[in-house]
């Protein structure tokens, strides 16, 4: 695998842990929204608490990465979908203790309506093999 972090001075520069671009090779893995169910049991994680809702989302990313090969230094591209932007202070803080702010993916984040289960976030990403 090959990543390239793209950075041009004339954008704007990432605020958070993210990249304004990623260039990569090799074979992509595509994994699903993530929302904070534990494996085991099926139940929610985290009650209304979203550092833990986040936490949970991570792991479960991070377990199927392991499954594929792979790890987050091997994502190039997230999506975050919070059912609240005003979650979004909390919802960064756990998702920065997965990725170094030189090498972080490029990265978007919704506002939507409702997400399964009535969960407070769900995220997705795609790494490369």
């Amino acid at each position: 695998m090959t990543k390239q972090i793209i950075h041009s001075e004339e954008a704007p520069a990432p605020v958070g842990p993210y990249s304004q671009a990623i260039a990569a090779t090799g074979t992509l893995i595509f994994v699903a929204g993530q929302i904070p169910l534990d494996p085991h049991t099926g139940e929610i994680v985290g009650g209304d608490d979203i550092s833990q809702q986040t936490e949970q989302v991570m792991r479960n990313l991070a377990a199927i990465l392991q499954a594929a090969g792979a790890d987050f230094k091997r994502v190039v591209k997230t999506t975050v979908f919070l059912a609240d932007l005003n979650d979004f202070g909390p919802m960064n803080q756990v998702y920065a203790q997965f990725f170094e702010d030189t090498s972080a993916p490029a990265r978007a984040c919704v506002e939507v309506s409702r997400l399964p289960k009535g969960v407070k976030v769900e995220i997705d990403c795609i790494a490369v093999l």
